[in-house]
């Protein structure tokens, strides 16, 4: 079944040239009749439309989008259209997760954990690169016989992106900077992207001049429309029977949070409601205060979260009006039913809860993902409660397709979840934040511990009466027999998954005083 078969009844503004993915539309597509330099291999030529014997793939992977930012999962403050035909159509895991980071800009690891299917102790450091021991999702659908195309934000090193993608455009090597005016790269098939551009940091008061790493820059285009834009070219352009795999990576709803002003005007800060888990600030140092965490002051104020919010939501809306053209063109090509989609958030986002802005915590506003799939062999309208990491998708892609995985893939497959709801991938989760926090949850209960600067604090959660995590039971004599139990269990996943690096050993010093 399609998109056709669904029905999006919310109207975005007339201001918003928006084309419904479903049935007829009162507005066309917004033109793509720029000469986009998309970057293609030699084999994807014939006739466009085509049935493949494998399955065509898109991945969606969007920057900082929280798990509880989907209207069809229950928010009902978002509008995301798209997203809910998607769930609709699909399988949603509910339970989709990450394992945390050691570092502060989570969106490194775990990009490198999803393109690699490792877990976060064992990609190379903080995933600045992948090396070439780790094969990537790109390399192995390319192995297969996949055109491999990647858009947007790649923050995992131009060697291992060139690796992983016969064609491109639009690529962006960093982890965040200004969505008007992106610094990026078109497709280079040497692989090498060593163009510089230079720029004076400070015009008024310095001549210093530094380098982005970028061919060209499109002045005023927003980079989820510029994203969008380059995949619907590709789409329309790639040609014959053989396979695709389209990696279209957002680099919203990540700050700065701007957006065309028909998308902002769509919420008001005045009527947006705080999270019952807002907090001023929170109740203890947890050690790490910085970029993100300076994006507002300190204690919060309730008006300036609501402006937070009300900007948060607006981007993902706007993320969700693009993808709806890009789906579109999959139907106007003829590939919807023979195409797999995927989407996928990098991290969350706490915007205001306990006191916090960013993704520095293992809270599950923070490591807890949105994750959809739909498409041939996929369930429709159907959800899973199996525990699933971001670095599932690997080798599930590859089932599903009938594709090799490669040895140094460490994620677990969730096809058998697709097959059986009661499938269990794994027992419990792991997390991890730096040197400073880990955490580890059942199918009920979630432990949080931190270490900074030798003072330990201990937090334990009821997540089926207390989803929201507010209320500690670490003291609770009642739960005495649980939290011992997980945490004997945190200490057998340290060892499963190589918690053990010098990086991150005063974590494990300061934990077993």
């Amino acid at each position: 079944m399609t998109f056709a078969h669904y029905s999006i009844f919310f109207e975005y503004p007339d201001s918003i040239q928006y084309t419904k993915i479903a049935g007829k539309s009162n507005r066309g597509p917004r033109s793509t009749g720029r000469n986009l330099r998309i970057g293609m291999s030699a084999a994807c030529n014939g006739e466009c439309g085509m049935r493949t014997e494998k399955p065509n793939m898109v991945f969606f992977f969007t920057d900082d989008q929280r798990f509880d930012t989907i209207r069809a999962l229950g928010n009902g403050a978002i509008h995301t259209p798209t997203l809910d035909a998607l769930v609709a159509r699909g399988t949603v895991f509910e339970n989709g997760y990450i394992m945390g980071g050691t570092c502060p800009a989570v969106c490194m690891p775990s990009r490198a954990m999803l393109n690699s299917g490792r877990t976060l102790f064992r990609i190379e450091r903080e995933g600045q690169g992948i090396p070439a021991e780790h094969v990537t999702l790109g390399e192995a659908l390319r192995a297969a016989g996949y055109a491999t195309f990647g858009t947007g934000k790649w923050h995992n090193g131009a060697a291992a992106y060139a690796r992983s993608f016969t064609g491109g455009d639009e690529i962006y090597f960093g982890g965040m900077c200004d969505h008007w005016n992106v610094p990026a790269y078109h497709f280079d098939p040497t692989g090498r992207y060593e163009s510089r551009h230079p720029y004076c940091v400070d015009p008024p008061t310095t001549n210093k001049v530094r380098y982005r790493h970028c061919d060209h820059m499109h002045l005023g285009r927003h980079s989820t429309d510029l994203f969008c834009d380059t995949t619907i070219a590709f789409l329309r352009e790639h040609r014959g029977d053989q396979p695709f795999y389209a990696y279209v990576s957002f680099m919203a709803p990540h700050d700065p949070r701007t957006m065309p002003e028909a998308f902002r005007q769509m919420y008001d800060p005045a009527k947006t409601t705080l999270p019952p888990n807002f907090m001023p600030e929170h109740p203890f140092d947890i050690g790490w205060y910085g970029r993100d965490e300076q994006l507002e002051v300190t204690p919060r104020p309730p008006d300036a979260i609501r402006r937070h919010i009300a900007e948060y939501y607006a981007m993902i809306t706007h993320v969700d009006h693009e993808m709806a053209r890009v789906l579109k063109v999959l139907e106007e090509t003829g590939r919807a039913e023979n195409t797999i989609i995927v989407f996928a958030g990098d991290n969350g986002l706490a915007v205001g809860r306990h006191g916090l802005m960013g993704k520095q915590s293992n809270y599950d506003h923070s490591v807890h993902v949105p994750l959809i799939m739909a498409g041939p062999g996929i369930p429709e309208h159907e959800r899973r409660q199996a525990f699933a990491y971001l670095l599932d998708i690997f080798p599930t892609l590859c089932e599903l397709a009938d594709v090799p995985v490669p040895d140094s893939v460490e994620g677990k497959s969730l096809v058998p979840a697709l097959r059986d709801p009661r499938a269990r991938v794994r027992e419990t989760l792991y997390f991890a934040y730096m040197n400073l926090h880990r955490a580890v949850r059942d199918g009920r209960y979630k432990l949080i511990e931190y270490v900074v600067e030798g003072e330990r604090h201990t937090q334990l959660f009821d997540l089926h009466e207390d989803p929201l995590e507010m209320h500690n039971l670490a003291d609770e004599p009642a739960h005495a027999g649980r939290l011992a139990c997980l945490r004997d269990e945190l200490l057998r996943l340290r060892e499963v998954y190589g918690d053990n690096r010098e990086l991150e050993s005063a974590f494990w010093t300061g934990y077993s005083r």
